[in-house]
């Protein structure tokens, strides 16, 4: 539906602000919505799937809290974070150099948000939730 097939100027925004919280049109931020949808069951469907395994294997379950957090930290940012906001414009878009130019005006926004403590902190975690997912890997 976009201009573009190379992988690093897709991109697929999240709707206007104008739409505040209500549905959008696909082309003009429908889409974005869809796919978070999809992206949270996917996401929540693994984790659950993750928690079978473990209970089959008789094992602890920390492979699915360490990936529920990296859940945690997505749906905070494409629905708390709207939702506290007022609009699912101030989600991220879906694409690399898209997704790296929202964090970089966010950083901006929030006055050098990347250095906040807090953020400092939520960022190791999640790269120490990653680590440990590797770990844990096929």
């Amino acid at each position: 539906m976009g201009p573009t097939w190379n992988l690093w100027q897709i991109s697929i925004a999240p709707p206007d602000l104008e739409y505040g919280l209500g549905l959008a049109p696909l082309k003009e931020g429908g889409l974005w919505q869809v796919i978070t949808i999809c992206a949270i069951g996917s996401f929540v469907s693994w984790a659950l799937r993750e928690v079978e395994i473990c209970r089959k294997l008789g094992i602890g379950y920390h492979v699915p809290i360490a990936f529920g957090f990296a859940i945690f930290a997505y749906v905070t940012l494409v629905v708390f974070r709207p939702l506290l906001l007022g609009a699912w414009g101030h989600g991220f878009p879906y694409g690399i150099i898209s997704h790296l130019d929202w964090v970089s005006n966010v950083g901006y926004q929030y006055l050098h948000f990347h250095y906040n403590p807090a953020h400092m902190i939520a960022v190791s975690f999640f790269f120490a939730t990653t680590f440990a997912l590797a770990l844990h890997g096929p």
